[in-house]
């Protein structure tokens, strides 16, 4: 039980690491993690559909070093390239939403 108490929650570890939530440390952070779990999805997407990245940039389009930028570092991307290698290379569509 003694080892319990030492135990950080991953929301504590954040608020430490990164600022409390509205701060523009943690903003940073938050906007980073959102880029890296896109890239991840549209990895697992492509792999679920079977593709390597030069097949879903030839379906979508595109070249296959866009794709693996998108994968692994997407920073700047146009939606309509976005929503072109969703719908037209892996057969599906994009949503959004907004929180506050």
């Amino acid at each position: 039980m003694k080892a319990a108490k030492n135990l950080t929650s991953l929301s504590e570890f954040i608020d430490q690491e990164h600022g409390p939530v509205g701060s523009k440390p943690r903003e940073e952070f938050e906007a980073g993690y959102e880029v890296f779990k896109l890239g991840a999805m549209l990895q697992q997407a492509r792999q679920a559909k079977g593709l390597t990245q030069a097949q879903l940039a030839e379906l979508a389009g595109t070249d296959k070093s866009y794709i693996s930028k998108l994968e692994k570092d997407l920073k700047d991307v146009r939606l309509s390239t976005l929503q072109r290698i969703i719908a037209e290379g892996l057969g599906g569509h994009l949503e959004f939403s907004i929180k506050f």
